[in-house]
Formats: C-alpha cells, sequence, structure tokens
C-alpha cells in the first residue's frame, strides 16, 4: 500500500522519456494514486503535461540523470526511451534503485549489439544474417559480405532514425550518412542486415509479472523509413506460428527479467518466425491496445512494475491504429481534422501535445475497432488522414 501523491509515503514512480508513450504510462500510474515525475531532454514534453512535476536534462549526461534520480529518490525508475546513460542506471540499481524492467535490460536493449548478440549467439533465436561496422569502410565490406539488399541501421535510434535500405554497393556511403545523422548517441557503430523476405511483422507484447508471462494477441504493422504507421489487432497467425512467436519471446523476456510489458518486434516468414528487436517497455505498435483490450500495454506495464497481479488480458475487440506526422520543422502550428475524424464510427483520437514539430516526427494517431478487422484498419487510416498538421501564419 502508499499513500497518496506528495505525502511521506507516496509511491514514486520517474519516467526517463516523457513522448506519447510516456504520458500513457503516466496517467495509468495515476489512476492508481502514484506520483510521477518526468524527464525528458526538451521541455512540455507529453509525459510532462500531465506529471506531478518533471525535469529536463541531457539524459545521456550520467551526472545529471543521477543528480535528478538522487534528488526525488523514486521507488521506480522507468526508461522510456534508448537514449539514456546504462551505465548510470546499473551504479543506482547497485545503490538499491529499482529500475524498470531492469538495469541490465536497460542497457543491453538500450543499442542493437547488445541485444542482437545475446538473442543470436547466446540464446540461439533465428535472426536475419548481422555484421557490425564502426566505419564508412568497415560498412562498404560488411555490405559485400551480406549482400544487397541489406539494411543498416545506427546501434542506437528510435523510431526508425537513421534506419535505410542498401540496395546496391554504391549506395553504402549514403546509407552510412543517414545513420550518422539518425542515431541517438555520440556512436558511428552501426549493424548491417540481411534482408528478410518476410510475409508480415508483428509486435508480440509480453507481460511479465507476479501472476507469471501471458501474452497479448499479436499486433500486425506496416513501417515506412523504419517507423511505424499502421498497426491492427490480432493479426492472424497459425497456432504453430503464434506457438514459435510466443515460444521466441519467453526465451527473450526470460533472460532480461524483471516485471513490466516487452514489445517484442518479429518477422512472419515461410520459413518460420525470425526475432528482429525488443523494447522492454510499451511499443509504439502496442497503442492500438487503448481501443482493443480491456487492459492497455500502459495499464499493463503500470500494474506488472508495480508488483500487483495481472490474471489475463482480454481482446475485446478487433481494432486498428494509424499514425498523423508533420511534414516539417514548426514551432507554430495546430493540430486540425479532429472533429472530422470522430465522425467516423467506433473511433478515437490521440494529439499527443509535442511542442514543436519536425519532419516525420508522429504528432496524432487514430483509433478505430469493429468486428471486421478490415474495416477497423481502413477507417484508422481515413480517420488518420483527416487529421492535418497546420501550421499558423506568422502574423496570428
Amino acid at each position: 500500500m502508499w499513500g497518496a501523491p506528495f505525502s511521506a509515503h507516496a509511491k514514486k514512480m520517474l519516467l526517463l522519456g516523457s513522448g506519447e508513450l510516456g504520458k500513457e504510462v503516466v496517467l495509468e500510474a495515476q489512476r492508481l494514486g502514484i506520483e510521477t515525475i518526468a524527464v525528458d531532454r526538451y521541455a512540455n514534453a507529453p509525459a510532462m503535461q500531465v506529471a506531478h512535476r518533471s525535469h529536463v536534462i541531457d539524459m545521456l549526461d550520467a551526472d545529471s540523470l543521477k543528480r535528478i534520480i538522487h534528488q526525488e529518490k523514486p521507488d521506480v525508475i522507468v526508461p522510456e526511451i534508448e537514449a539514456i546513460a546504462t551505465h548510470a542506471l546499473l551504479e543506482l540499481e547497485e545503490e538499491g534503485f529499482h529500475v524498470v524492467p531492469t538495469a541490465r535490460a536497460a542497457r543491453l536493449t538500450m543499442d542493437r549489439e547488445g541485444i542482437r548478440r545475446l538473442a543470436a549467439e547466446k540464446l540461439g533465436l533465428p535472426t536475419a544474417g548481422y555484421r557490425f561496422a564502426d566505419t564508412l569502410e568497415e560498412l562498404k565490406e560488411a555490405v559485400s559480405i551480406l549482400g544487397t539488399p541489406c539494411v543498416i541501421k545506427p546501434i542506437m535510434s528510435s523510431s526508425g532514425k537513421g534506419q535505410s535500405v542498401c540496395h546496391t554497393e554504391d549506395e553504402a556511403e549514403a546509407c552510412w550518412n543517414t545513420a550518422m545523422e539518425g542515431g541517438r548517441a555520440k556512436n558511428t557503430r552501426v549493424i548491417v542486415e540481411s534482408f528478410v523476405t518476410f510475409e508480415s511483422e508483428i509486435t508480440l507484447l509480453t507481460v511479465r509479472s507476479v501472476s507469471g508471462t501471458i501474452f497479448c494477441k499479436p499486433i500486425g504493422h506496416i513501417q515506412k523509413d523504419g517507423d511505424y504507421v499502421e498497426s491492427w489487432q490480432p493479426h492472424v497467425m497459425s497456432a504453430e506460428q503464434l506457438e514459435e512467436a510466443e515460444s521466441i519471446a519467453k526465451a527473450i523476456t526470460d533472460e532480461l527479467g524483471g516485471f513490466g510489458i516487452f514489445g517484442v518486434e518479429l518477422f512472419v516468414t515461410q520459413e518460420g518466425i525470425i526475432f528482429s528487436e525488443v523494447s522492454p517497455r510499451p511499443h509504439d505498435t502496442g497503442m492500438v491496445t487503448m481501443i482493443t483490450q480491456d487492459l492497455s500495454e500502459f495499464a499493463l506495464h503500470v500494474r506488472a512494475i508495480l508488483g500487483l497481479p495481472i490474471l489475463s488480458v482480454e481482446l475485446l475487440t478487433p481494432g486498428a491504429s494509424a499514425t498523423l506526422k508533420a511534414k516539417n520543422a514548426s514551432a507554430n502550428f495546430a493540430v486540425g481534422g479532429v472533429e472530422e475524424a470522430l465522425s467516423l464510427p467506433r473511433t478515437q483520437v490521440r494529439v499527443f501535445g509535442k511542442p514543436e514539430t519536425r519532419a516525420g516526427r508522429r504528432m496524432a494517431v487514430a483509433l478505430s475497432a469493429d468486428t471486421d478487422l478490415q474495416k477497423a484498419r481502413n477507417t484508422a487510416k481515413q480517420a488518420a488522414s483527416l487529421l492535418k498538421v497546420e501550421e499558423y501564419d506568422h502574423e496570428q
């Protein structure tokens, strides 16, 4: 049990990363009476707008990170993005702070090298062929070995930033430049992956709690430029495919340990299920669960990390999500079309409230439900198309 926020016996949750996913985590935590602190690298981030208080720091600066933790003394530290000084989290955990799910999990999944080597080399899970490169020359050699097309990604980035497909060896330098521009930390290392011919991509939300491990229904999704633009639940899979997917998800999440929700990304191919990535936190494609499940991925995450029981999760209806992305950078804008989008049947809208736009930045999501999954997908895409990011005239 715990006291009310701001009281001597309050339970305090501190988020490292305060975007749209963190905002929903804060809201779910507050429904259970938790005192919430939002931290990010910029002011007025979405979760900051609903948290009890907030801090702006460079989360890659270990000293700044530890200073805030020691100042706030949270009961739970919840990393919500990859760009964090994870070695500081390891030190804080050794001091007795509780990092979700664990500091080791945050460190391993922060960069693609740690998690890929764990999955492929330690656990023996099926993955795409891969090489790592620290220079353009090493990248060209990796591309030559793996062949084209291949996928090139920064070791650490989010929402597809810095990711590209290299179609010919002549494109290697352009892909290297893209990775350098899109990485979230001062690191020039990249991963080069063999191109996987897949039938579909899925996210298998996996929940570890005091009640054991449970799986949400698989979520299908479509990516563009490495970032998701559409997701739906449930994604149809055979019993054999689902069993294989759950086996892979349980193996990787058991190895990472701790309590919370994990977004396990998988490729469905004719040869079987291939592991791609895992995030030890709510997943962007899982925003669809806000309309499909009795407990959203955010509610599940909060329950799990607080040590509360989760006996089951129910799919109430098929549903889909589609995103609104900005086309350019602006600090003087408005999100329009909400009334039109909400005129569609069984549709909801989440406007994230980000203070600035930039090209490709996700600003809102449309959620639609229907007993017919294809109708839900069509409605969500239609609703998202009605949403607009519009700039104000400078005179206004």
